[in-house]
Protein backbone atom coordinates (compact mmCIF):
# COMPACT_ATOMS: atom_id res chain seq x y z
CA UNK A 1 0.00 0.00 0.00
CA UNK A 2 1.26 3.47 -0.93
CA UNK A 3 0.26 6.76 0.66
CA UNK A 4 -0.83 8.98 -2.22
CA UNK A 5 -2.12 12.55 -2.42
CA UNK A 6 -4.44 13.71 -5.20
CA UNK A 7 -4.91 17.47 -5.47
CA UNK A 8 -7.87 18.32 -7.68
CA UNK A 9 -10.88 16.03 -7.65
CA UNK A 10 -12.98 17.06 -10.60
CA UNK A 11 -14.26 14.37 -12.92
CA UNK A 12 -10.79 13.14 -13.92
CA UNK A 13 -9.19 13.46 -10.50
CA UNK A 14 -12.10 11.68 -8.83
CA UNK A 15 -11.76 8.81 -11.28
CA UNK A 16 -8.07 8.51 -10.44
CA UNK A 17 -8.85 8.46 -6.73
CA UNK A 18 -11.39 5.67 -7.17
CA UNK A 19 -8.86 3.66 -9.17
CA UNK A 20 -6.14 4.11 -6.55
CA UNK A 21 -8.50 3.19 -3.72
CA UNK A 22 -9.57 0.10 -5.61
CA UNK A 23 -5.95 -1.00 -5.81
CA UNK A 24 -5.53 -0.75 -2.06
CA UNK A 25 -3.68 2.55 -1.75
CA UNK A 26 -4.24 5.06 1.02
CA UNK A 27 -5.38 8.26 -0.72
CA UNK A 28 -5.52 11.74 0.77
CA UNK A 29 -7.53 14.23 -1.29
CA UNK A 30 -7.95 17.99 -1.53
CA UNK A 31 -10.13 20.13 -3.76
CA UNK A 32 -10.87 23.84 -3.80
CA UNK A 33 -14.58 22.98 -3.65
CA UNK A 34 -14.77 20.87 -0.50
CA UNK A 35 -18.14 19.31 -1.37
CA UNK A 36 -16.50 17.39 -4.22
CA UNK A 37 -14.62 15.33 -1.63
CA UNK A 38 -17.69 13.89 0.10
CA UNK A 39 -18.34 11.00 -2.29
CA UNK A 40 -14.65 10.07 -2.28
CA UNK A 41 -14.50 10.08 1.52
CA UNK A 42 -17.42 7.65 1.56
CA UNK A 43 -15.33 5.36 -0.65
CA UNK A 44 -12.33 5.47 1.67
CA UNK A 45 -10.33 8.59 0.79
CA UNK A 46 -9.15 10.95 3.53
CA UNK A 47 -10.09 14.60 3.03
CA UNK A 48 -7.52 17.31 3.76
CA UNK A 49 -8.30 20.90 4.65
CA UNK A 50 -5.54 22.32 2.47
CA UNK A 51 -2.88 21.17 -0.01
CA UNK A 52 -0.15 21.11 2.62
CA UNK A 53 -2.12 18.75 4.84
CA UNK A 54 -2.87 16.55 1.83
CA UNK A 55 0.75 15.98 0.86
CA UNK A 56 2.31 15.69 4.32
CA UNK A 57 3.91 12.25 4.64
CA UNK A 58 2.76 11.07 1.20
CA UNK A 59 4.98 8.98 -1.05
CA UNK A 60 3.53 10.37 -4.28
CA UNK A 61 1.58 13.50 -5.23
CA UNK A 62 -0.77 13.75 -8.21
CA UNK A 63 -1.96 17.13 -9.52
CA UNK A 64 -5.16 17.19 -11.59
CA UNK A 65 -5.87 20.90 -11.81
CA UNK A 66 -7.57 23.28 -14.22
CA UNK A 67 -4.73 25.56 -15.33
CA UNK A 68 -1.09 26.54 -15.03
CA UNK A 69 -2.02 29.26 -12.55
CA UNK A 70 -3.82 26.71 -10.39
CA UNK A 71 -0.79 24.40 -10.49
CA UNK A 72 1.54 27.19 -9.40
CA UNK A 73 -0.77 28.31 -6.60
CA UNK A 74 -1.36 24.82 -5.23
CA UNK A 75 2.29 23.80 -5.37
CA UNK A 76 3.30 27.00 -3.57
CA UNK A 77 0.84 26.15 -0.79
CA UNK A 78 2.21 22.68 -0.18
CA UNK A 79 5.82 22.76 -1.39
CA UNK A 80 7.30 22.93 2.10
CA UNK A 81 5.50 19.71 3.08
CA UNK A 82 6.57 17.62 0.06
CA UNK A 83 9.41 15.23 0.88
CA UNK A 84 12.60 15.63 -1.13
CA UNK A 85 12.28 12.19 -2.74
CA UNK A 86 8.53 12.46 -3.43
CA UNK A 87 7.54 12.72 -7.11
CA UNK A 88 4.96 15.38 -7.96
CA UNK A 89 3.15 14.15 -11.07
CA UNK A 90 1.23 16.83 -12.92
CA UNK A 91 -1.62 15.41 -15.01
CA UNK A 92 -3.07 18.84 -15.84
CA UNK A 93 -3.22 20.23 -19.38
CA UNK A 94 -0.65 23.02 -19.39
CA UNK A 95 1.21 25.45 -21.63
CA UNK A 96 4.52 23.82 -22.63
CA UNK A 97 6.53 27.00 -21.95
CA UNK A 98 5.08 27.23 -18.44
CA UNK A 99 5.90 23.56 -17.82
CA UNK A 100 9.52 24.05 -18.86
CA UNK A 101 9.84 27.08 -16.60
CA UNK A 102 8.06 25.39 -13.68
CA UNK A 103 10.17 22.25 -13.97
CA UNK A 104 13.41 24.23 -13.90
CA UNK A 105 12.35 26.35 -10.92
CA UNK A 106 10.93 23.53 -8.82
CA UNK A 107 13.80 21.19 -9.57
CA UNK A 108 16.24 23.87 -8.46
CA UNK A 109 14.28 24.01 -5.21
CA UNK A 110 14.41 20.25 -4.67
CA UNK A 111 10.87 19.38 -5.83
CA UNK A 112 10.64 16.32 -8.12
CA UNK A 113 8.06 17.84 -10.45
CA UNK A 114 7.25 15.67 -13.49
CA UNK A 115 4.93 16.54 -16.37
CA UNK A 116 2.56 13.61 -16.95
CA UNK A 117 -0.59 14.75 -18.82
CA UNK A 118 -3.22 12.20 -19.76
CA UNK A 119 -5.45 11.11 -22.59
CA UNK A 120 -8.25 9.78 -20.41
CA UNK A 121 -11.94 10.19 -19.85
CA UNK A 122 -13.27 9.97 -16.27
CA UNK A 123 -14.30 6.40 -17.10
CA UNK A 124 -10.72 5.62 -18.22
CA UNK A 125 -9.40 7.10 -14.97
CA UNK A 126 -11.70 4.90 -12.87
CA UNK A 127 -10.89 1.78 -14.88
CA UNK A 128 -7.15 2.39 -15.20
CA UNK A 129 -7.23 2.64 -18.99
CA UNK A 130 -6.32 5.39 -21.45
CA UNK A 131 -2.80 6.79 -21.67
CA UNK A 132 -0.39 8.87 -19.59
CA UNK A 133 2.31 10.81 -21.45
CA UNK A 134 5.54 11.20 -19.52
CA UNK A 135 8.57 13.45 -20.05
CA UNK A 136 11.71 13.92 -17.99
CA UNK A 137 14.99 12.32 -17.03
CA UNK A 138 14.89 8.74 -18.33
CA UNK A 139 15.99 6.88 -15.22
CA UNK A 140 13.54 8.76 -13.04
CA UNK A 141 10.67 8.19 -15.44
CA UNK A 142 11.53 4.49 -15.67
CA UNK A 143 11.29 4.32 -11.88
CA UNK A 144 7.78 5.82 -12.05
CA UNK A 145 6.48 3.41 -14.68
CA UNK A 146 5.24 0.72 -12.32
CA UNK A 147 3.13 3.13 -10.29
CA UNK A 148 1.72 4.89 -13.33
CA UNK A 149 0.89 1.65 -15.12
CA UNK A 150 -1.53 0.87 -12.29
CA UNK A 151 -3.42 4.02 -13.25
CA UNK A 152 -3.63 3.61 -17.02
CA UNK A 153 -3.56 1.17 -19.89
CA UNK A 154 -0.42 2.72 -21.36
CA UNK A 155 2.40 5.04 -20.32
CA UNK A 156 4.13 6.75 -23.25
CA UNK A 157 7.59 8.09 -22.47
CA UNK A 158 8.37 10.84 -24.99
CA UNK A 159 11.83 12.06 -23.96
CA UNK A 160 13.89 14.05 -21.50
CA UNK A 161 12.86 17.54 -22.62
CA UNK A 162 10.59 18.68 -19.80
CA UNK A 163 7.89 20.30 -21.95
CA UNK A 164 7.49 17.45 -24.47
CA UNK A 165 4.60 15.71 -22.75
CA UNK A 166 2.75 19.01 -22.36
CA UNK A 167 3.23 19.73 -26.07
CA UNK A 168 1.94 16.30 -27.09
CA UNK A 169 -1.08 16.76 -24.84
CA UNK A 170 -2.24 20.01 -26.44
CA UNK A 171 -1.26 18.69 -29.88
CA UNK A 172 -3.41 15.60 -29.36
CA UNK A 173 -6.30 17.65 -28.02
CA UNK A 174 -5.97 19.96 -31.02
CA UNK A 175 -6.36 17.01 -33.37
CA UNK A 176 -9.40 15.70 -31.48
CA UNK A 177 -11.11 19.10 -31.34
CA UNK A 178 -10.34 19.83 -34.99
CA UNK A 179 -11.75 16.47 -36.04
CA UNK A 180 -14.90 17.09 -34.00
CA UNK A 181 -15.44 20.37 -35.84
CA UNK A 182 -14.81 18.78 -39.22
CA UNK A 183 -17.11 15.87 -38.42
CA UNK A 184 -19.80 18.40 -37.54
CA UNK A 185 -19.40 19.89 -41.03
CA UNK A 186 -19.68 16.47 -42.66
CA UNK A 187 -22.87 15.73 -40.74
CA UNK A 188 -24.21 19.15 -41.77
CA UNK A 189 -23.52 18.27 -45.41
CA UNK A 190 -25.39 15.03 -44.85
CA UNK A 191 -28.41 16.77 -43.35
CA UNK A 192 -28.50 19.17 -46.29
CA UNK A 193 -28.50 16.18 -48.64
CA UNK A 194 -31.21 14.32 -46.73
CA UNK A 195 -28.89 11.69 -45.25
CA UNK A 196 -29.05 10.24 -41.76
CA UNK A 197 -26.07 10.29 -39.41
CA UNK A 198 -25.65 6.56 -39.95
CA UNK A 199 -25.56 7.00 -43.72
CA UNK A 200 -22.90 9.72 -43.48
CA UNK A 201 -20.74 7.68 -41.12
CA UNK A 202 -21.04 4.43 -43.08
CA UNK A 203 -18.08 5.44 -45.26
CA UNK A 204 -15.77 5.46 -42.24
CA UNK A 205 -16.75 1.94 -41.29
CA UNK A 206 -15.12 0.79 -44.54
CA UNK A 207 -12.42 3.47 -44.88
CA UNK A 208 -10.37 4.49 -41.87
CA UNK A 209 -8.15 7.53 -42.61
CA UNK A 210 -6.84 7.54 -39.02
CA UNK A 211 -4.07 5.16 -40.03
CA UNK A 212 -2.74 7.89 -42.35
CA UNK A 213 -2.44 10.70 -39.80
CA UNK A 214 1.36 10.56 -39.70
CA UNK A 215 1.40 10.64 -43.51
CA UNK A 216 -0.81 13.74 -43.49
CA UNK A 217 1.62 15.44 -41.13
CA UNK A 218 4.60 14.61 -43.33
CA UNK A 219 2.69 15.84 -46.40
CA UNK A 220 2.02 19.21 -44.78
CA UNK A 221 5.63 19.48 -43.61
CA UNK A 222 6.92 18.82 -47.15
CA UNK A 223 4.31 20.90 -49.00
CA UNK A 224 5.88 23.30 -51.47
CA UNK A 225 9.12 21.36 -51.73
CA UNK A 226 7.85 18.39 -53.75
CA UNK A 227 5.73 17.94 -56.90
CA UNK A 228 2.00 18.14 -56.30
CA UNK A 229 0.03 14.92 -55.93
CA UNK A 230 -3.22 16.92 -55.79
CA UNK A 231 -3.15 20.55 -56.88
CA UNK A 232 -4.40 23.24 -54.54
CA UNK A 233 -6.71 24.69 -57.19
CA UNK A 234 -8.47 21.33 -57.53
CA UNK A 235 -8.72 20.83 -53.79
CA UNK A 236 -10.21 24.32 -53.49
CA UNK A 237 -12.83 23.38 -56.04
CA UNK A 238 -13.76 20.36 -53.93
CA UNK A 239 -13.95 22.41 -50.75
CA UNK A 240 -16.24 24.79 -52.64
CA UNK A 241 -18.57 21.89 -53.32
CA UNK A 242 -18.53 20.97 -49.63
CA UNK A 243 -19.29 24.52 -48.51
CA UNK A 244 -22.03 24.89 -51.13
CA UNK A 245 -23.61 21.63 -49.96
CA UNK A 246 -23.57 22.30 -46.23
CA UNK A 247 -23.81 26.06 -45.72
CA UNK A 248 -27.55 26.10 -45.09
CA UNK A 249 -27.06 23.66 -42.20
CA UNK A 250 -24.22 25.63 -40.63
CA UNK A 251 -20.52 24.84 -41.04
CA UNK A 252 -17.71 25.13 -38.51
CA UNK A 253 -14.36 24.28 -40.09
CA UNK A 254 -14.65 24.15 -43.89
CA UNK A 255 -15.23 27.90 -44.46
CA UNK A 256 -11.95 28.59 -42.66
CA UNK A 257 -10.18 25.99 -44.82
CA UNK A 258 -11.62 27.64 -47.95
CA UNK A 259 -10.37 31.04 -46.82
CA UNK A 260 -6.87 29.66 -46.13
CA UNK A 261 -6.82 28.04 -49.56
CA UNK A 262 -7.92 31.30 -51.22
CA UNK A 263 -5.05 33.11 -49.51
CA UNK A 264 -2.51 30.56 -50.77
CA UNK A 265 -3.95 30.71 -54.31
CA UNK A 266 -3.70 34.53 -54.24
CA UNK A 267 0.01 34.04 -53.47
CA UNK A 268 0.38 32.13 -56.74
CA UNK A 269 0.32 28.61 -55.31
CA UNK A 270 -2.65 27.19 -57.23
CA UNK A 271 -0.61 24.43 -58.88
CA UNK A 272 1.36 23.44 -55.78
CA UNK A 273 0.36 20.51 -53.60
CA UNK A 274 -2.92 21.23 -51.88
CA UNK A 275 -1.37 20.81 -48.41
CA UNK A 276 0.48 24.11 -48.88
CA UNK A 277 -2.56 25.99 -47.56
CA UNK A 278 -1.88 24.45 -44.13
CA UNK A 279 1.74 25.64 -44.00
CA UNK A 280 1.62 28.75 -41.86
CA UNK A 281 5.37 29.21 -42.36
CA UNK A 282 5.29 29.29 -46.16
CA UNK A 283 7.39 32.09 -47.63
Amino acid sequence: MTNVAVLGTGLLGSGMVENLLGKGHSVRVWNRTRAKLDALVQKGAVAADDPAAAVAGCERVHLVLTSDDAVDQVVSQCQSMIGKSVPVLDHSTNLPARVAERTAVLRSQGVRYVSAPVFMSPKNAREGSGMIVLAGERAECDALMSALQQMTGKVLYVGERSDLAAFHKISGNGLLIGLMGLMGDLLAMGRATGLSTEEVLSLYEAWNPASSLAYFGKTVAAAGSKPATFELQMARKDVGLMVQTGTAQGLCVLPGVAAAMDKAIAEGRAQQDYAIFARGDRK
